[in-house]
């Protein structure tokens, strides 16, 4: 299947700084592809190389088959959601809407059909006469989202478009914009830093570092099976033990933790690791309180509440930390725990070289 959207060999650098690094990826037609990544991961160029602001220094965009490399922004057919809007203050909500449709000179009864359609779409159907600064932070920016749906666009893209609003208003905005978006079937490309916010709306996740694509998938696959120490560690909550390899098992690896023995699940297709040093990241509901036999002994130094779930920080006899999700009332900061594989750790516990980064 020939992809709709497609990045192949991308890269960027400023003076000596490499913001995209030979990045390829490609997205199926209304498939939404979230960007995730730390600060300087290159996210942002990314989106920008795709708009057409910024020119690659290699690799190419290809859209519907066609490659718009050299081709100017407003020929590219993309619509664009800036991190703060970019809204006009002096032009109400419908001029605002309606201002990349006059450049594309269209007038008169269809503009007004046309913006009126675009507001509905983002239920703000009739403020067309409202202007900008007697809106809320969630209508700014669902009048931002109509701007960039009014012309048509073949792709849209996304750029941090709920960092301004506050953390219970972001939460309803991101539903809305994953529902109007399954709605219209438009391809979209999101940046974020915010893990929440990719694995709510986007279908598959890319996780960016230092302008190199470590790993895309589903949110599932990059919590479930992280390609590397990073991705574990960026995707989800986690700890971080230093272990040391015995040997293979019929189904998985036997290591050494803090003098105890316990056997980790191997993933389909990863290479058996040699014995010697390794690091376990693990997952704090892939752990539980149990007895000592078999299990890694510490002491509960805080806990952090969520509810019907809370974490536990245990400090073990060797020194490392590690989080553990139980039921609040579990146990209490001070008290000495015994620490064992969950059952249900599959997908939990996962080991990489001690030299990885």
């Amino acid at each position: 299947m020939i992809p709709f959207l497609s990045v192949e060999g991308l890269s960027k650098r400023f003076d000596r700084t490499v913001a995209v690094d030979d990045v390829s990826l490609s997205l199926a037609r209304g498939e939404m592809l979230a960007l995730l990544g730390p600060s300087g991961s290159g996210k942002t160029t990314m989106l920008r190389l795709l708009a057409g602001f910024e020119t690659p220094d290699a690799g190419r965009v290809v859209v519907e088959g066609e490659d718009v490399t050299a081709v100017e922004p407003v020929r590219r057919r993309f619509g664009m959601v800036f991190q703060h809007y970019a809204l006009f203050p002096h032009l109400d909500a419908g001029q605002n809407v309606g201002f990349g449709l006059e450049s594309l000179g269209i007038r008169g009864s269809d503009l007004a059909e046309r913006v009126a359609k675009a507001l509905a779409l983002v239920d703000l159907a009739g403020l067309e006469r409202r202007r900008v600064d007697q809106l809320s932070g969630g209508q700014q920016q669902r009048v931002a989202l109509a701007r960039a749906l009014a012309p048509e666009p073949r792709v849209l893209l996304l750029d941090e478009p709920l960092s301004n609003l506050d953390p219970t208003l972001r939460e309803r905005t991101r539903r809305e914009i994953r529902d109007l978006i399954r709605r219209v079937g438009i391809t979209t490309v999101l940046v974020t830093h915010e893990q929440d916010e990719a694995f709510d709306l986007g279908d598959r996740v890319a996780v960016l570092r230092g302008g190199k694509l470590e790993q895309v998938g589903t949110p599932d696959e990059l919590y479930a099976a992280p390609a590397n120490r990073f991705v574990g560690g960026f995707v989800g909550r986690s700890s971080v033990l230093p272990v040391k390899v015995i040997g293979p098992t019929e189904w998985g690896t036997r290591v050494d933790v803090e003098g105890v023995e316990w056997e980790i699940e191997r993933p389909a297709g990863h290479p058996v690791m040699l014995p010697g040093p390794a690091l376990l990241l693990v997952r704090p509901e892939a752990l539980r309180i149990g007895d000592e036999q078999g299990a890694i002994v510490g002491t509960v130094t805080a806990r952090r509440f969520t509810g019907p779930a809370s974490y536990f920080t245990v400090l073990t006899a060797s020194g490392a930390t590690i989080e553990i999700m139980a039921p609040p009332a579990a146990v209490r900061a001070g008290e000495r725990v015994a620490i064992l594989p969950s059952r249900r750790a599959a997908g939990g516990l996962h080991l990489f070289p001690a030299d990885e980064a």
